[in-house]
C-alpha cells in the first residue's frame, strides 16, 4: 500500500495548466486566417510546377477528352430523344 502511494505521488504531473489566450475574439479570428494564408504560401513554394510544354500537353489532353465526351453524350441524347419520339409518336 505504501508503494502504491509513493508511485501515485511520483506520477503526478507538475506542469502548470495551460491558460486560455486572452484577447479579442476578432483579432484571434483574423490572426488565424492570416496564419492559414502564411502556411498556404509556404506549402505552394514546395510544389513542383509543370513546365510550359507539359502544361500545354495536359491542357490539350483535357480539351480533347471533353470534346470526345461531349460527342458521346450528344449521340446518346439524340438516340434517346429519337426513341422517345418513336414511342410517343
Amino acid at each position: 500500500m505504501a508503494v502504491e502511494k509513493q508511485l501515485s505521488k511520483d506520477t503526478k504531473s507538475t506542469a502548470k495548466p495551460v491558460k486560455e489566450k486572452k484577447g479579442n475574439i476578432f483579432s484571434r479570428f483574423f490572426n488565424s486566417i492570416g496564419k492559414a494564408f502564411y502556411n498556404m504560401y509556404h506549402e505552394l513554394k514546395k510544389v513542383t510546377w509543370p513546365t510550359k510544354s507539359a502544361l500545354i500537353n495536359y491542357s490539350l489532353v483535357v480539351l480533347i477528352f471533353l470534346v470526345i465526351m461531349g460527342v458521346i453524350i450528344g449521340v446518346f441524347d439524340l438516340g434517346a430523344s429519337t426513341l422517345v419520339r418513336l414511342i410517343t409518336g
